[in-house]
């Protein structure tokens, strides 16, 4: 990668760029927060709920400029093919997707008993507020025959007991 430095500046060892003695900061993490789920869960809701409490994070932005970086990661399941699943991540009660389906989704195929969806979700979310907010994994069933569809599921439905954790991660970047 290449960095263009105007005339007349200096880019110094800490990453800032100085134009007539003010420095432009950029895009510091300011903190971290982060959240793991670590048990099987199943919904056969078909509005959003939360997938657990357990994958919630809550941070106090330290400026209303700052910016807010989830990043979600988790193991989905749908029981057969019937099932189809969404996911989504909400502040406060707020769907940071789309209202319909969310930011992640999927669905079985017919006569496999067990489809498996290592998901990544990630937004950067600006709430321009310095109260605290909370951040929490949400899910949502698309289905035909209400068995349900899971979140994190080992490797077979009988995986239950071997979970794959979930985890919520939040970083304020600094503007």
């Amino acid at each position: 990668d290449t960095i263009t430095v105007p005339s007349g500046a200096t880019f110094n060892v800490a990453g800032t760029l100085q134009e007539g003695g003010s420095a432009l900061v950029t895009g510091k993490i300011l903190q971290v927060v982060t959240a793991v789920d670590t048990s099987s869960r199943t919904s056969t809701s078909t509005s959003w709920v939360t997938a657990s409490s357990a994958a919630t994070v809550s941070i106090t932005p330290s400026s209303t400029s700052s910016k807010i970086w989830v990043v979600c990661t988790c193991n989905m399941n749908c029981n057969d093919g019937d099932d189809a699943w969404n996911s989504t991540i909400y502040r406060d009660s707020t769907n940071l997707g789309n209202v319909e389906s969310g930011l992640a989704s999927g669905n079985s195929v017919p006569g496999d008993s067990g489809n498996h969806f290592p998901t990544t979700m990630t937004v950067l979310d600006s709430p321009s507020t310095t109260s605290a907010i909370t951040y929490q994994l949400y899910v949502r069933l698309n289905d035909l025959d209400a068995d349900g569809a899971s979140v994190n599921i080992g490797s077979s439905q009988q995986g239950a007991s071997y979970p794959i954790p979930s985890h919520i991660t939040v970083f304020e970047v600094g503007a």
